[in-house]
């Protein structure tokens, strides 16, 4: 999980004066594994600006396509200049990143004023991976329309951004959000945490003259619980906010159109996959369920897979549309001309997804946040807070939400408030236990001392006694926990198996 210092601090009140090293450094201390902390774009020195590409000319003389570009990079960066460009991916009028003479990217490469293809290259049109943002080698970066040419793009597109890069291990699936690490912080800087997840946002009271898309629920194991949100009048040309693009290539994601990118940007921002469905291209009730052997879905990477009878997914009225907590299927994707939204979120099984990305060799960001376990409450609140985007940013008209869900009991453990001490070896008071186990959001009776501790619904890790004493002892600090060489009798020298 690739997190951004500037994301993070919207959530949680790190001090000032701590950078992304000491940030990691308490993070570590919670237990957390942070691999590496970086600095993005941390080897570009020199003018990147916005540009725009005021005309394209094909050179087809070439053994690879190539293409002469002009830009305009605004009067005080020399006006218009000649660019020679081998990307695909843009088209005129597109704003683009320019490195221009004098700059040096990451790897010591200096951009200078060459001859190359028969013309002179006056500067570089940058892809992400070029400036260290990202591993992305798709093409070059597009800009939000409303950026003015001429001015530094360091900040628009993340330059200089700290990124925590943190090893999630299977027991700590929260930790795949900057919900989840923004609450370890506030633990370990003893401060307060407003968690985004239980906030659930405005949205205007749904349009009388349409009826939001029916869901359903074939197996309540396997899904307990699903919701669809329905958006009608979505501008399908809208383009996402370049703060929200700034922060999905800092988290290694590639900005794809507004409908995926806030689908990707909340999941990212509180743990919950989502989808979205063209809704004219759905037939009936939306659904989780199961398909005979034999069955067939081409997924969204063009694979056509052969389904098991126990693979879950996602149905309409003719056949199966996605699986389920993994991929989308290609036949109701979001495209270009989509206007008509339907908004999945949904809890599934988490040993059920587990199995149908290891039967199809399917791993994707979505499934691999459903094996280590999702937050079972927060489907209707990650999709409000999508649906919202999508609104602000897309337009349209909120038509409503159906919902289906089984019935939840909260699992509650019994604690003797001693016992973390004593498993540690060390004094630990039953105040500074219930106060650790409340951090992580666990609501507490401590009316003896036994505690009944209520387990929040993202922590499904949580399951016995021993769960909760591994919480605080962690919390406490490993390196707090006293270490003891065992002693043996004195006088009676080696023991008989020693002596052997």
């Amino acid at each position: 999980m690739r997190a951004p210092v500037s994301w993070l601090r919207e959530f949680v009140e790190i001090p000032a004066d701590q950078d992304g090293r000491a940030i990691a450094e308490k993070l570590i201390h919670t237990g957390l594994e942070v691999e590496t902390v970086e600095s993005l774009g941390a080897g570009v020195v020199g003018p990147l600006v916005v540009g725009k590409v005021v005309s394209i000319e094909e050179l087809t003389e070439f053994k690879k396509p190539i293409r002469w570009c002009q830009v305009d990079v605004g009067t005080a960066n020399g006006g218009i200049r000649g660019v020679i460009c081998g990307a695909r991916n843009f088209v005129q009028e597109d704003l683009v990143v320019v490195a221009l003479p004098g700059t040096e990217l990451p790897g010591g490469f200096k951009i200078a004023q060459r001859e190359t293809y028969g013309k002179v290259s006056d500067g570089m049109i940058c892809s992400a991976s070029e400036l260290g943002l990202g591993d992305n080698h798709d093409g070059i970066m597009i800009l939000a329309a409303h950026e003015v040419i001429g001015i530094d793009a360091k900040p628009i597109v993340g330059v200089g951004e700290e990124i925590l890069d943190i090893a999630v291990t299977p027991d700590r699936g929260y930790a795949l959000s900057i919900r989840g690490i923004a609450r370890e912080l506030s633990i370990a800087y003893g401060v307060a945490f407003a968690d985004p997840g239980l906030a659930l946002a405005d949205l205007p009271a749904p349009v009388a003259t349409s009826k939001p898309v029916e869901c359903g629920s074939d197996d309540e194991t396997g899904c307990a619980l699903f919701t669809l949100r329905t958006i009608r009048g979505f501008n399908p040309k809208a383009e996402s906010p370049s703060w929200m693009t700034k922060r999905l290539v800092a988290s290694g994601m590639r900005p794809v159109s507004l409908a995926v990118d806030v689908t990707n940007y909340v999941m990212l921002e509180l743990g919950q996959p989502l989808h979205a469905f063209d809704i004219d291209k759905l037939q009936g009730t939306i659904r989780a369920g199961h398909v005979a052997d034999g069955a067939t879905l081409e997924t969204l990477d063009h694979v056509v897979r052969n389904l098991n009878a126990d693979d879950l997914v996602i149905l309409d009225d003719r056949g199966p549309i996605g699986l389920a907590g993994t991929m989308g299927g290609f036949a109701t994707e979001i495209d270009d001309d989509t206007t008509s939204i339907a908004l999945e979120a949904a809890h599934f099984d988490d040993g059920a997804i587990a199995r149908m990305a290891r039967r199809h060799k399917l791993s994707s960001e979505a499934s691999r946040r459903f094996e280590r376990g999702v937050d079972r409450v927060l489907a209707p609140y990650a999709s409000a807070r999508a649906a919202a985007l999508l609104l602000e940013f897309g337009g349209g008209d909120y038509v409503g939400m159906t919902a289906v869900e089984a019935p939840y009991e909260p699992t509650v453990v019994a604690l003797k408030a001693s016992e973390p001490g004593a498993i540690a070896g060390m004094e630990i008071a039953q105040s500074t236990v219930v106060a650790l186990l409340e951090a992580i959001g666990c609501e507490i009776d401590a009316s003896s001392d036994v505690l009944q501790v209520q387990v929040p619904s993202w922590r499904s890790d949580i399951t016995d006694a021993v769960n909760l004493v591994e919480e605080v002892i962690r919390l406490v600090g490993y390196d707090e926990v006293p270490s003891t060489l065992p002693t043996s009798a004195v006088g009676h020298g080696l023991s008989l198996g020693q002596r052997l």
